[in-house]
């Protein structure tokens, strides 16, 4: 929000419009502008303004305090923190029911496409009807139709920030995803495989070890790494582990999103048409190529923004 203020400098008093914002330490910042003429300010340039000025404090501060990770786009740090000024005012300006209608729309999307990767057979129409009318559809498995509705309530409470990245939240996420299933809540007990990538899973006696090695490496690199470089790694180290008998694919991508969120960005959708290219950029990652999956999730974070929350909030206007 912008506000005006009178300053005096050598006996003169200037009139300056001032937006206020915090940085990811938590620290307050005011950004500044001198207006001439308050009769002739228009506040839709002020905020274009700031927008700008407040996206160059955010790189200023991600140049100072995280490690800088290379992407082909040699403005892709300008881009990531312009989206997430750009997310934080189209959260901010729309009315609490038009929220609620961009999140559900974003939760019907992201399920079908999350899903639809690991081999659901509903469509986006089928996924609508499950989420928003609670019913079955004719002909579907019922485990199709419970992973679906499972998946909206933890979207559902991935978008208002309810959960964190620790092993309490992750085991409420499976056992949220998985409930009326079937499938084992907890850690994997037997051996697991990843079609399509030769990596060797993390056998089930070693599980509890590499999650906490994961969760501490988190801990230690949340404040150095870029979000979007962290939650890259922590994805792709988190589906190699893949801790769970089943579900390891919609957790990690939920995990994915929360680190995102909980930072102020975007959050993202990977496509079932993008499958092939996304367990590519998995399998460069197992051979500790890690510039693949960069590339490639930087690249879904645009798509989304630009396609997906952009345009929502450009056709409401």
């Amino acid at each position: 929000m912008v506000h005006f203020k009178k300053k005096k400098i050598k006996g003169k008093y200037y009139t300056y419009a001032v937006r206020s914002i915090r940085l990811p330490n938590g620290q307050i910042t005011k950004l500044y502008k001198l207006v001439k003429n308050l009769n002739e300010v228009s506040l839709q340039e002020l905020e274009l303004f700031f927008d700008e000025k407040e996206a160059e404090a955010y790189v200023k501060y991600t140049q100072k305090h995280h490690e800088i990770f290379k992407l082909p786009d040699k403005n892709a740090i300008n881009k990531i923190e312009k989206m997430r000024v750009e997310y934080r005012k189209i959260v901010s300006k729309l009315s609490s029911n038009q929220l609620k209608d961009l999140f559900d729309r974003f939760t019907v999307n992201f399920t079908y496409e999350s899903n639809a990767i690991e081999g659901n057979s509903l469509t986006l129409k089928d996924v609508a009807i499950v989420i928003y009318e609670n019913t079955t559809i004719k002909g579907k498995m019922l485990r199709e139709i419970y992973e679906t509705r499972n998946s909206r309530e933890v979207v559902d409470l991935i978008l208002r920030k309810r959960f964190s990245v620790n092993k309490k939240d992750i085991f409420r996420m499976h056992s949220m995803l998985v409930k009326d299933m079937g499938i084992p809540e907890g850690y994997k007990t037997v051996p697991n495989y990843i079609h399509g990538r030769s990596v060797i899973t993390v056998p089930p006696e070693k599980v509890q070890e590499e999650m906490q090695r994961l969760l501490d490496w988190y801990a230690k690199k949340k404040d150095t790494v870029h979000p979007l470089q962290l939650a890259t790694h922590f994805h792709g180290r988190f589906e190699g582990i893949h801790p769970f008998e089943d579900g390891n694919g919609r957790v990690g991508r939920f995990l994915l999103n929360i680190i995102l969120i909980n930072a102020g960005y975007p959050p993202l959708i990977i496509r079932r048409t993008q499958r092939i290219s996304y367990f590519n950029a998995l399998k460069d990652f197992d051979g500790e190529k890690n510039v693949t999956i960069e590339r490639f999730l930087y690249e879904r974070l645009k798509e989304t923004h630009e396609k997906f929350f952009k345009i929502y909030f450009k056709y409401l206007k």
